[in-house]
């Protein structure tokens, strides 16, 4: 039964340093996005058949 006890402050100890070490990383900007907004430019909004079909020649009403 004392084994039991033993485990489980193990247990909380580590899932403790774990919170601290995560909060650590995320105050110090380890998450922080510094690649994607460089590239942003580069990826499509949107597709190019979306922007074919908009066009002023495709929206021709019948009269």
């Amino acid at each position: 039964m004392s084994v039991i006890i033993v485990l489980i402050a193990a247990s909380i100890l580590i899932a403790g340093g774990f919170l601290v070490a995560f909060l650590w990383s995320v105050r110090n900007g380890q998450y922080d996005d510094d690649y994607t907004p460089s590239v942003r430019m580069l990826f499509d909004d949107i597709p190019a058949r979306a922007i074919k079909d908009k066009s002023p020649e495709n929206n021709q009403t019948i009269k």
